[in-house]
């Protein structure tokens, strides 16, 4: 959860996550520091714990929306929206699923890094099946005094979300502003040919879709 990080701008913010632990830590370290965060316990497919509630901005972070279906994206967005008031903010950051099916890499290497005295390397290897969905295959290592120690795989499952689906539907559902910033926004390349892109759009008419570098 990115919660906290808007807490201490001094936003009044609310959030819910599918995770209990996840929303456990999250209390903790809000109470630590003095936060007053409303949690609520939701899978992002049904947010009736908010119902009758309206908000400034409602946010889906860190690629959510590909692990549902491709269908699915169409009926979060508009839960989503039914919670944005007029003139609020619909944002969330994803993938460039459109570049990852361009470019169809199958490896991905990462630089190591450390842990104390602990290298820890990361590798993926991307799986692309017959269906149009994806397996994300991560592989970690663990290496101390030039031996591996420990090794953890883990696999993510993937429905590529393409862009212009979610342009067409901000647009179906009456947002005339709508804005595409590569992730993170200081990135000094183009949001459709960035690793990563985020969407931030306001409700209601008016204004044109915008690329920002």
């Amino acid at each position: 959860m990115r919660s906290l990080p808007l807490a201490e701008l001094g936003t009044a913010v609310s959030g819910s996550d599918l995770s209990g632990a996840m929303l456990d830590r999250c209390r903790d370290k809000a109470a630590a520091r003095g936060y007053a965060v409303e949690l609520h316990q939701s899978d992002f497919r049904e947010l009736s714990c908010w119902a009758g509630r309206s908000f400034d901005c409602v946010a889906s972070t860190g690629n959510s929306l590909p692990y549902v279906s491709n269908g699915q994206v169409r009926s979060v967005l508009a839960g989503m929206d039914a919670l944005v008031r007029e003139g609020g903010w619909l944002y969330f950051d994803l993938r460039n699923w459109d570049r990852i099916l361009r470019e169809r890499k199958r490896f991905y290497l990462y630089n190591p890094f450390f842990d104390g005295e602990t290298r820890v390397n990361l590798v993926q290897a991307w799986d692309y099946h017959p269906d149009g969905t994806m397996t994300f295959n991560l592989l970690y290592t663990f290496e101390r005094e030039q031996r591996i120690v420990q090794q953890e795989v883990f696999e993510e499952h993937y429905f590529p979300v393409p862009r212009q689906l979610l342009l067409d539907e901000l647009a179906r559902l009456g947002y005339g502003e709508i804005r595409l910033f590569p992730f993170p926004a200081m990135l000094r390349q183009g949001a459709e040919e960035a690793e990563w892109y985020c969407v931030l759009a306001r409700k209601g008419p008016g204004g044109q879709r915008e690329n920002h570098i």
